[in-house]
């Protein structure tokens, strides 16, 4: 999808009711109750007594999507090391998707009409799919984010036809290649994986922050994770931001190199999601919470260094990501080669899959996407941001899966919100005042 595709969703949503009827089904006073109950628990021990305490699954199935990433390993780690069937969800499909947007029209079509219930996700598509901004004719379809699924380890990359300019962090060098570029006739373009979405996110936020307007400087377009390498081999773009193991395979195969981890734009940024259409979480309290605990426990499995070589394998299989170990590996252990002389070994923003909270949604993060998006007119400027936050996020059934999990009690936000966050330009998000950041923006949309 090229920049002027983009205007043309935008054209349509800008006028479109936001307003999205749903079902609540769980208050939380379980939650609380069990939170009481397990908080004299050693941290790191899990309840056995799951079908005596939260009552057997409505259903036993579930098919969830994901995308050939890195971040996708804990559905991976969930399947392959038996953790769904332990929770009594013995028949959950993992479905490879071939793009972001084939992952929208499948839990669009749902699993009634051979699509999926829930998938691994970039955060703000659950809510583009809800407010009806990125479906087919702008049609609401309720969705719920039950759990984050990890935190950073995104990579924004740049080919080798930049390789003497070392970009990293300060794009100055690289706006004015770019800009030379361009003056002789030829494009320049930013490859994401879908408008709106956390990698479209996050390479906007480093071109503006470096003075190069996305909607202006350059082209942004629409690339699926796994074609990035290829088409940044026959010039398709000069730049991209992906989840592994993309970048390293780019590095290996002597195609381009890696500017910076995302983490270094945001530390320990919110990524991916696990999210399941409304109408099954509604239909299957049980399942759904099955599911949840699933995924924690993957989730810890994926955290711990012990286990990081093993995942690596696992996410090379090809019935994952179908990729060389090689490619995988040493960023899935937090090593990182930026392929410029650079090597950072144990890199402070490797991905967490469970370590810093990471599995629990707060609602801070979901508002600083919708901000973003709002910014670049992916959302109207009115939008009930507040609103549709609390109707999609369902951190209140993450706290119910931790507490029936026994999750620690350390390992439980005692807040919605992680607070004032800060980015590598000395950008400040604080969630109470969200236009106060669109102001401090030079470059936006809107």
């Amino acid at each position: 999808m090229t920049s002027r595709d983009k205007q043309g969703i935008k054209g349509k949503t800008m006028g479109e009711d936001m307003n999205i009827s749903r079902r609540r089904f769980l208050t939380g006073m379980a939650a609380a109750a069990g939170a009481a109950a397990l908080g004299g628990m050693a941290p790191g021990t899990l309840s056995r007594a799951y079908a005596a305490s939260a009552g057997k699954p409505e259903t036993t199935a579930a098919k969830l999507g994901f995308i050939a990433l890195t971040d996708a390993a804990p559905l991976f780690v969930a399947d392959e090391k038996g953790f769904f069937a332990k929770h009594g969800m013995t028949n959950v499909e993992v479905l490879k998707q071939s793009s972001w947007g084939t992952t929208r029209d499948n839990l669009v079509l749902g699993s009634r009409r051979n699509g999926i219930d829930g998938a691994h996700i970039l955060t703000p598509m659950p809510y583009l799919i809800a407010s009806g901004a990125m479906t087919p004719n702008n049609v609401p379809v309720p969705m719920y984010i039950l759990a984050r699924l990890n935190l950073a380890g995104q990579c924004i990359s740049v080919g080798n036809e930049y390789k003497d300019l070392k970009v990293g962090m300060d794009t100055s060098a690289f706006a004015g290649a770019l800009a030379e570029k361009r003056a002789s006739g030829r494009a320049v373009n930013a490859a994401m994986t879908f408008p709106g979405g956390t990698h479209d996110m996050w390479i906007r936020y480093w071109l503006a922050a470096g003075g190069i307007d996305p909607e202006r400087n350059i082209s942004t377009i629409v690339v699926p994770p796994a074609q990035m390498v290829a088409n940044m081999r026959v010039g398709s773009m000069d730049t991209f931001c992906v989840c592994e193991p993309w970048n390293q395979q780019l590095i290996n195969q002597g195609i381009g190199y890696t500017a910076n981890t995302t983490g270094e734009i945001w530390h320990n940024h919110p990524e991916k999601a696990f999210a399941m259409r409304a109408d099954y979480v509604d239909a299957n309290p049980n399942a759904t919470r099955a599911l949840i605990m699933a995924v924690m426990e993957a989730q810890m499995y994926c955290e711990d260094p012990a286990n990081r070589e093993e995942v690596a394998r696992i996410c090379s299989r090809r019935r994952w990501i179908h990729a060389p170990f090689e490619d995988i590996v040493d960023r899935m252990k937090g090593n990182f080669d930026y392929g410029t002389g650079r090597v950072v070994e144990n890199h402070p923003d490797q991905m967490r899959y469970w370590k810093d909270h990471t599995s629990y949604p707060f609602k801070s993060h979901d508002l600083w996407f919708l901000t973003e998006n709002i910014r670049w007119g992916y959302l109207p400027k009115d939008f009930d941001t507040k609103g549709i936050i609390d109707r999609v996020n369902r951190e209140d059934l993450w706290r119910d899966a931790a507490a029936t999990l026994g999750v620690a009690a350390e390992d439980i936000p005692a807040s919605t919100s992680r607070g004032v966050e800060t980015f590598f330009d000395g950008k400040v998000f604080d969630p109470d005042k969200p236009q106060a950041y669109l102001d401090s923006l030079a470059i936006k949309r809107i």
